[in-house]
């Protein structure tokens, strides 16, 4: 056999057996003197013969591009678990992205676990608790002073009236400074 067979030829080119026969038939292919196809002149003669705008296109990738901030966070969710991650920018193999799906899915169940049972809490309660509790010992550090005035005025021998303006201004000048304190609860 000197050229292609219609299957060879058809995988060749990317055409069904059938529409190579067709061809074939109508004279658009080249063949040798033993029926093959030749394989170069029959991709020419196609060619010119054949309207481009009837023409099949390539299959489009159905596949979309993963943004960079989705690798990384992959590569980070690996690194987190002391896992092999790819350098940022070679890309993520599809083991890795699994295996990182699968590390975040387990953090989700323990964190939802962990919630049910009362281990955690929202965030927003976390944070008015924080707030509450602050003003609760503000509001007891403020009226400190007038009770206790009194009771050290007499121990010391000095004035009470004196004694709670002291204590007055040094408790104000802590709590000025305690509520340059932030908390961070993340």
């Amino acid at each position: 056999m000197e050229g292609l067979s219609e299957r060879q030829y058809a995988a060749r080119v990317g055409l069904s057996r059938g529409a190579i026969q067709k061809a074939k038939a109508t004279g658009r292919l080249v063949l040798h003197g033993d029926g093959s196809i030749d394989a170069a002149a029959s991709d020419a003669l196609r060619a010119e013969a054949t309207d481009p705008s009837k023409t099949r296109k390539p299959p489009q990738s159905k596949l979309k591009p993963v943004p960079e901030a989705a690798v990384s966070a992959v590569g980070e969710t690996l690194r987190e678990q002391g896992l092999a991650a790819p350098p940022i920018g070679t890309g993520t193999t599809f083991l890795q992205a699994k295996t990182a799906n699968e590390v975040l899915k387990a953090q989700e169940r323990r964190l939802r676990l962990q919630k049910l049972k009362g281990e955690l809490i929202e965030r927003a309660r976390a944070l008015s608790l924080v707030f509450r509790l602050a003003r609760q010992e503000r509001d007891v550090w403020v009226n400190w002073p007038a009770r206790a005035a009194a009771l050290m005025a007499a121990d010391l021998g000095v004035e009470p009236a004196a004694m709670q303006k002291v204590l007055e201004k040094h408790v104000r000048a802590q709590l000025d400074e305690l509520a340059e304190v932030k908390p961070d609860l993340r």
